[in-house]
């Protein structure tokens, strides 16, 4: 990179996503120029949030000798994708700078910087101080706790905080940021104002998830959910006609006091899944279970994942048993998904206890979120937890789908609420050791 290339990179860090073919949308390239010390993010699905920040990320590091950067989500993997696009956005630069350590979790260049991702666990990251740049992704999962902890690292150093996220309901720290008023730039970018975002692709979006996800996901919505999980449960119940050709799945959720729950049926050639039995019984030992379950069959169980002895006992008794996916919300998607498309299919007279749950299954009031958050009330929800894990399992691609962080080119313009202060001198661009390498 000669010393005029590097200057225009310094002075428009919306280049980064140019060496890597991606033209920087308006509120873009004004959050790239921002000297904001804190800003809320709150954009739709596929907006190019995290694509942006993680620019701003090498920015940072390339132009800011000696800073630390540190990119926070609640799970190594998630952080370690903001990651990989640092890293991506480095490697489309040419290395302007060298690295003296560069791995999966941490790069480290020439000048001191250092870009590092980490897991959202407080005992791993208490240790961290004079950070200059923290970057918060996926911020409304983040707990509370985790979020008080981290503060203090700017306390020095007086760093910038970028917290960016889809909305998760009126609870937890972003939202009450997010309604505070607070010292935050907050930048809200929903589905209209993403021009790559077609309004068909939304219209199916609504059809198979529900306004709900939909104003949550891609209008930035902080939804309080109340009402039947299932409402549309009723649209799945056949009298007759079931079709028995095909593979033979169930679901199981384990209990004592509480009812064990199995579900079975079959999965056709056609992508439907037909419930055709259910067995919901108390206080009933598991080796009875087991025997009952057995004379159904050749059937690939898909269990509670937090029940590891119990289906270590009921492979013993030579049944096929897999973990099932205990994401509440993301399960709750793809039953919905398959309720709203048709491909779903309950035998009322033989799925009694299903179908009192589906009647009984809610989310809370709001005076239950102040006390037990937005998950649904956990009383009735056995057989229907059952049906949760089965389908999560058989729609494993489409869970994947909702919870994969999501790839630049779906940005839009600014919402104009109120203009992004730009950065004329920039205090980031003394990083003497890069300069001097081409002068």
């Amino acid at each position: 990179m000669n010393p005029q290339k590097l200057l225009a990179l310094a002075l428009d860090p919306a280049r980064i996503l140019e060496a890597r073919g991606l033209p920087a949308d308006a509120w873009q390239r004004e959050l790239l120029l921002s000297i904001d010390r804190q800003i809320l993010l709150n954009c739709s699905r596929q907006s190019g949030k995290s694509t942006v920040v993680s620019a701003l990320a090498l920015h940072t590091a390339l132009f800011a000798s000696g800073s630390l950067t540190l990119l926070l989500s609640p799970s190594q993997r998630q952080s370690m994708e903001i990651f990989r696009k640092v890293i991506d956005a480095y490697k489309a630069l040419g290395k302007p700078l060298a690295a003296r350590q560069q791995t999966q979790l941490r790069l480290e260049l020439a000048n001191g910087s250092r870009v590092l991702c980490l897991p959202g666990r407080e005992e791993t990251i208490r240790s961290f101080g004079g950070v200059n740049l923290l970057v918060l992704d996926e911020a409304a999962r983040i707990p509370d706790d985790l979020y008080r902890s981290v503060r203090p690292m700017l306390a020095v150093s007086q760093g910038r905080l970028i917290a960016l996220s889809t909305p998760f309901g009126q609870r937890g720290w972003f939202w009450h940021e997010w309604e505070s008023e607070g010292p935050w730039r907050k930048i809200r970018i929903p589905w209209r104002e993403c021009p790559r975002i077609e309004p068909r692709f939304i219209a199916e979006e609504t059809r198979a998830m529900g306004l709900s996800w939909v104003q949550q996901e891609y209008e930035c919505l902080f939804t309080a959910l109340e009402g039947l999980v299932y409402p549309d449960f009723e649209l799945a119940l056949v009298e007759n006609g079931l079709d028995m050709s095909g593979r033979r799945v169930g679901g199981i959720d384990f209990g004592w006091r509480n009812p064990f729950a199995a579900l079975w049926g079959v999965l056709d050639r056609d992508d439907v899944l037909w419930i055709v039995g259910e067995r919901y019984l108390r206080e009933t030992p598991l080796h009875e279970h087991a025997a009952a379950l057995k004379k159904l069959g050749d059937v690939t169980w898909y269990a509670d994942p937090a029940g590891r002895t119990e289906i270590e006992e009921l492979r013993a008794s030579n049944l096929v048993v897999r973990r099932g996916d205990n994401d509440i919300r993301a399960g709750i998607a793809a039953v919905t998904a398959r309720l709203r498309t048709g491909r779903l299919k309950v035998s009322r007279a033989a799925c009694p206890e299903l179908l009192t749950e589906s009647r009984l299954y809610r989310y809370p009031s709001a005076a239950e979120r102040a006390v037990c958050g937005e998950n649904p009330v956990d009383d009735h929800n056995h057989a229907l937890a059952a049906l949760r894990y089965l389908i999560s399992r058989l729609d494993a691609h489409f869970v994947a789908r909702l919870r994969k962080p999501q790839p630049f080119g779906a940005g839009s313009v600014s919402d104009g609420a109120s203009p992004v202060a730009y950065a004329s001198g920039s205090d980031a661009i003394d990083n003497e050791h890069l300069w001097t390498r081409f002068f």
